[in-house]
């Protein structure tokens, strides 16, 4: 509940002092834009999202992602629950204990999030957090969507369907 609470806090507080959703696939877009300008720049350049948004190493996104990465490694040490495993005993029984297999399936799973994010207009904390605060009925079908989707994906893959 606490946890809870204090999402909601945070989202009236980035509404009030950005006047933007929290949202965590901005940041990928914007690391892509980064790259772009240094790989493609005059390609980079003509991209409408890009001159709308023009990519910048110092972003509130980045700053709000890099947070993520860094609290939940901080609750993993503090609550002891930080293994330092790559592969979880659950992946191991089902798949097997190949690493290769393990970042293909991480890195095509992300990049397909990826991509869905890009085309619903927002990731799932985005849709999840801030859509359905402002009661879109876009969003609550997304989170809807994903929370079955995410069960029967689970079900699917450890033997549950």
């Amino acid at each position: 509940y606490q946890v809870g609470a204090g999402v909601g806090v945070l989202s009236w507080l980035t509404f009030y002092f950005s006047d933007k959703p929290i949202g965590a696939s901005s940041f990928y877009a914007n690391v892509a834009g980064m790259m772009g300008r240094t790989l493609a720049p005059v390609h980079t350049a003509k991209l409408k999202y890009f001159q709308e948004n023009p990519p910048k190493l110092l972003k509130w996104e980045n700053v709000f992602l890099l947070g993520a990465v860094v609290g939940a490694f901080l609750a993993a040490t503090s609550g002891g629950d930080f293994s330092g495993r790559w592969l979880s005993p659950l992946w191991t029984e089902r798949f097997g204990d190949s690493m290769m297999l393990r970042l293909g399936v991480a890195f095509g799973g992300g990049a397909l999030m990826g991509v869905g994010a890009r085309m619903a207009g927002g990731c799932t904390s985005g849709h999840g957090i801030s859509g359905t605060m402002q009661l879109a009925l876009s969003s609550w079908i997304t989170v809807v969507s994903l929370f079955v989707g995410g069960i029967i994906t689970a079900m699917w893959l450890f033997g549950g369907l």
